[in-house]
């Protein structure tokens, strides 16, 4: 059923495609690809002439033919037999009297690495650059893809450029690629030793309403905007991500929210995982039932910008990125997993503050919880510490965590609201520091000197722009790795996995 919608939407689309009745690829196949892996089947379309019978073989370590299909509006499409990870292997499309040929492809796990400036940041702008750029010879089977910045008011078939074909990675051509996609990449080679594509259609500066479809914006009452152009409603999802549809992948990374921050920040609660609930089925749908309906999807927390701020945007954001549970994956959120950065603040960055350098340290958490959510590795630590019981006293707050904690003092990362009124806090209310005076392995005990305890409304941590300076949050991991995610807590609630 899924595929024949498919197919006839790709024929409708087709009809509006420039094409030269010549016998290609879509746009984004091309020499040294890599396709997903077994047991999901690659999905390889593109265009030829009206009525032709297209035949796709595969010949490497194993040999495969599809059968014919044929030409109809412009477009063939193939599904191959699941191909399990290796290469390389030449990919053949034919007609009677043409052949096109795709050489060096390699089967492993198709990441998408999708957002805004941050994911957009570049390799050759991080820490380290140019010790990292000098280690692309040695990941071969990381190959990368770029699709090119642009905007459609209408779905498109295909990508309207691309920035960069598939290629093999070397320090040349690595330099203007996302630094969180690649290094993201890279480590998960480290771990999974077999081929990772990475594909990376992102764009600085950009809201979550501009990535979304007009049905996901619909399900959170977002209508269209006046905007400047790459902030109207659907403009990237038309022209970066509708098009990619077909691609079958394994799951997706996301860096964005930072415009969101004073934009629409009520609704991203919603937006975000609506956002993530439509590409999921779009995906599924595209690929033929091949990428999963739930695939893995992960996403950086928002980091820093204004040091001094007591603007609550990036707060309110870093919670709504959660659907405001605070952590994932959480009901509303599931096969989510989320790498913590508000630990990671870069005062002296030449790219503005809102763009920190620190980039490994963001791809290695995503990669933990890649492992744990996408890959179902038992017993890995992808989680930083988040209170699941909080019991207020006559003189302080108790918090017990869901996991051994390592704690630092602080006499200002956790605050309560003090009110006489029985009405939940929000950014307005009065907020007064409530100081760590001691703790143990999963406990931390906060002093309340500052208001009576009758008028203890709620908790929060680190609910401001910049909470702390690098890698000196309060609470983190027993092991000192994962940050404590912020949080806020009314009427003491239980909250936590």
């Amino acid at each position: 059923m899924a595929e024949t919608l498919l197919f006839a939407v790709l024929m409708l689309l087709a009809s509006l495609h420039d094409s030269d009745g010549s016998l290609r690829f879509a746009s984004y196949y091309g020499d040294h690809m890599v396709l997903q892996k077994s047991p999901e089947r690659a999905v390889l379309w593109g265009y030829g002439p009206e009525g032709a019978q297209v035949t796709v073989s595969l010949s490497g370590p194993i040999n495969h033919k599809t059968l014919p299909v044929t030409v109809t509006e412009g477009i063939w499409r193939v599904s191959l037999n699941p191909v399990d990870a290796g290469g390389p292997y030449n990919v053949t499309a034919a007609i009677h009297n043409s052949t096109v040929i795709l050489t060096d492809v390699l089967f492993g796990d198709v990441w998408l690495c999708g957002g805004q400036s941050n994911m957009y940041f570049q390799m050759s702008q991080i820490f380290n650059a140019s010790e990292e750029l000098a280690l692309a010879a040695k990941y071969p089977f990381v190959r990368t893809f770029m699709a090119a910045l642009n905007l459609s008011k209408t779905e498109q078939i295909d990508l309207i450029l691309v920035e960069l074909p598939w290629s093999v990675p070397t320090s040349g051509n690595l330099v203007s690629f996302s630094a969180v996609c690649w290094l993201f990449g890279r480590y998960m080679y480290d771990y999974l030793k077999y081929p990772i594509g990475l594909v990376e259609s992102c764009w600085g500066g950009t809201p979550v309403e501009a990535w979304s479809s007009s049905r996901a914006l619909q399900q959170c009452g977002l209508g269209q905007t006046e905007d400047s152009p790459k902030d109207e409603n659907s403009v990237l999802w038309n022209a970066m991500i509708h098009p990619l549809l077909n691609m079958t992948l394994k799951g997706a990374i996301w860096y964005q929210g930072e415009s969101n921050a004073n934009y629409h920040q009520d609704n991203y609660n919603c937006s975000f995982p609506a956002m993530i609930d439509d590409w999921r089925m779009a995906f599924h749908q595209g690929s033929g039932g091949q990428t999963a309906m739930d695939f893995p999807f992960g996403f950086v927390q928002l980091s820093t910008y204004q040091k001094e701020s007591t603007d609550n945007g990036f707060p309110e954001i870093r919670w709504h990125q959660t659907a405001d549970f605070g952590f994932v994956p959480n009901p509303r959120m599931k096969q989510t997993f989320m790498a913590v950065a508000l630990d990671l603040p870069d005062a002296t960055s030449p790219y503005g503050t809102i763009h920190p350098r620190y980039k490994q340290d963001v791809a290695y958490r995503l990669t933990l919880g890649a492992r744990a959510v996408a890959y179902k590795e038992k017993d890995v630590p992808f989680q930083g510490p988040f209170c699941n019981q909080i019991i207020l006293t006559q003189t302080y707050v108790h918090i017990t965590y869901d996991q051994e904690v390592s704690v630092t003092p602080s006499k200002d990362i956790f605050e309560i609201c003090c009110s006489k009124i029985k009405e939940q806090c929000g950014p307005k209310s009065l907020w007064v520091p409530a100081p760590i005076i001691q703790w143990d392995l999963k406990t931390v005990q906060l002093s309340i000197s500052s208001c009576p305890s009758d008028e203890v409304a709620a908790l929060r941590y680190a609910w401001r722009d910049w909470p702390c300076d690098f890698k000196a949050c309060p609470i983190y991991s027993a092991s000192g790795i994962l940050p404590a995610p912020p949080f806020i807590a009314n009427q003491y609630q239980r909250y936590g996995p």
